[in-house]
């Protein structure tokens, strides 16, 4: 029995941070876990940003609240879930996810916390735990599962790795060039191929 284990920015809806980048003009912000492989270190620099211009939790949610999910997201997640088992893996947050996963219909979602002081202040992050994308997949593999993951960033790494099956979706040539053993779907169509051709095979 297989369980899907996905990423969510760059897999069904925009970046995040790309988005708020754009709305405020504060080019510094564009940075991802695409362009930066420390996940704690991009973290506290997002913070710095945040604390230099004064940009507040109800700032990033009200840019949030505009995004919509990449075309054709809403149908595959519905289709996944009609076929097996999905979780979406995420280093998101609580504070930011709600929007969008109400678009996409409220699939499983584990993702981080932020601590917010009462001004609306940012001031730092909680993981679930560390390397939580991995410790998922191992977590589904130790209840006698299989697990196909999936996502285009550095933070995925360890989870397509830890996967039975681990798969690049969409990834910049940078985590390409980095990954070369691992394969790469580069839309829905080859992304569906690919998982129906083991999900079946069962």
């Amino acid at each position: 029995m297989w369980v899907v284990c996905s990423d969510l920015e760059g897999v069904f809806v925009p970046e995040v941070w790309i988005n708020v980048a754009k709305k405020t003009g504060i080019e510094s912000l564009k940075l991802t876990t695409r362009d930066i492989q420390n996940y704690d270190e991009l973290m506290q620099y997002r913070l710095k940003i945040l604390d230099e211009h004064n940009l507040k939790i109800q700032d990033i949610q009200s840019v949030i609240a505009t995004i919509k999910p990449l075309e054709g997201a809403l149908e595959f997640t519905r289709w996944l879930r009609s076929i097996t088992r999905f979780v979406i893996v995420s280093d998101t947050f609580v504070e930011f996810a709600q929007p969008l996963m109400e678009q996409l219909e409220h699939p499983f979602l584990l993702c981080h916390s932020l601590e917010i002081d009462s001004s609306g202040r940012v001031t730092n992050y909680k993981l679930r735990q560390p390397d939580p994308k991995r410790k998922t997949v191992e977590a589904f593999q130790s209840l006698q599962y299989k697990v196909i993951a999936f996502g285009d960033s550095y933070n995925d790494i360890s989870m397509l790795k830890a996967a039975d099956i681990g798969i690049l979706y969409c990834p910049p040539q940078n985590v390409i060039n980095d990954y070369p053993e691992l394969p790469v779907a580069r839309n829905y169509q080859e992304l569906t191929a690919i998982l129906t051709a083991h999900i079946f095979q069962d």
